[in-house]
Formats: structure tokens, sequence, C-alpha cells
């Protein structure tokens, strides 16, 4: 297993990628990766794009802090769920960057194929109902779609992605905004041309699905 000083520096490296991109403004969000049976998460008032070593605490898959002295992010439960339902997951990102919160503050999922590569990474990503930040509601709301989706977006709040590795996270994260951006600007030019049913069958051949 990695040193839990490895795991941080992962952790504080690709929030600050995600910070200089604009994916994640200000004290928002938060980042976290499976260590064992614990998990190193961002504590509560802590911005992802300038992190620093003492901006985690370790908890366990109760919530209860095993190493660290603040508060863990407010969201960790939400964390804890994605976790729990998908052991093949071990980073979490959770953002509100301004393409993705543009379609989640609408309310409106990203589910047109209007690109090859996002069908195959993604399907398309679905949106949980709102639910008050940091609440029970909103984890059981979220999870509903762990089992089946990588990323999802959450009504009226953000955006929330796992990977297998922290690049594997940001990189979903950086094709998610991106994917997000390219249907805003087609909406402008009146509207994309969908891949049809046969291209998207296709494609999902190629991803096993």
């Amino acid at each position: 297993m990695k040193k839990i000083s490895t795991v941080k520096k992962e952790l504080i490296n690709y929030g600050a990628i995600a910070g200089q991109k604009g994916f994640t403004p200000g004290v928002s969000g938060n980042l976290s990766a499976r260590y064992g049976d614990n998990i190193i998460i961002t504590v509560s008032g802590s911005a992802n794009g300038y992190l620093k070593k003492d901006d985690f605490v370790v908890i366990d898959f109760e919530g209860n802090i095993v190493k660290g002295y603040k508060k863990p992010s407010s969201e960790m439960r939400l964390h804890i769920e994605f976790y729990k339902i998908r052991p093949d997951i071990n980073y979490i990102i959770h953002v509100h960057s301004p393409y993705l919160s543009t379609f989640a503050s609408c309310q409106k999922a990203l589910d047109e194929p209007i690109m090859a590569e996002n069908v195959f990474y993604f399907g398309y990503i679905p949106l949980a109902e709102y639910k008050m930040p940091s609440s029970i509601e909103l984890v059981e709301e979220t999870s509903k779609y762990f089992k089946e989706f990588d990323a999802v977006l959450m009504a009226n709040h953000g955006f929330i992605t796992g990977g297998v590795t922290m690049e594997d996270a940001y990189l979903k994260l950086e094709l998610a905004e991106s994917y997000a951006q390219v249907v805003f600007n087609t909406k402008a030019m009146g509207g994309a041309v969908l891949l049809n049913e046969k291209q998207v069958e296709e494609i999902n051949l190629l991803r096993g699905k």
C-alpha cells in the first residue's frame, strides 16, 4: 500500500490541476482516496485547488476520524457510499465546475449521444434529484447511480466522479466538463446532430455493454 504522504500528494497535485483549469472554484468540493480499510478525505472548509498536507483526515467507513484533528468534509458520507458500492473505485472527486454545474442547475442530465468518445467513456451522465447538500437524503438519491455510473450530476449542486487511480478520476472530470461545454455550445448553434441508435450500439459494443 502507498504511503499516506504519497496519496496526499496525489490529491494535492490533481486538486491544483483542477483549480488551474477552473474546475473547482474557491472553497468548494472535496477529494478523497480509499486507503485500505479507511478513507483519506479533505477537511471541511478546504479548497481543492490550494490543498496543503494538513487539509486531510483519515476516516473509517462509519465516518469516524482515525487520524487527524480537523473536521472531515461534510460530504464524507457521499464518498463512503460510493466506495462501499464500488470496490473498484479508489479515488473520488466532487466539484462545482462551471459547465457541469450549469447542467446540474438546469436539472438536465448529459444524456445526448453527440460525440463517440463521451458515449464510450460515460454512456451518459445521469442527474440525481435535488436534496440538501451534506444530507443523508442526498447520499440516498445520488448513490442510486453509483453501481452503473462512474459520474453523476447532482441537481442544483455539482458533479461527482470516481476512478481506479487519481489520474483516472481527474481525466473523467476533464472529459465530463468538456462534454458539458460541447453540449452547451451546440445548443447555441441550434442543436447537435445526434448519433443514431445503430451508431450508439456500435460504440456500446466496444464498451462491452
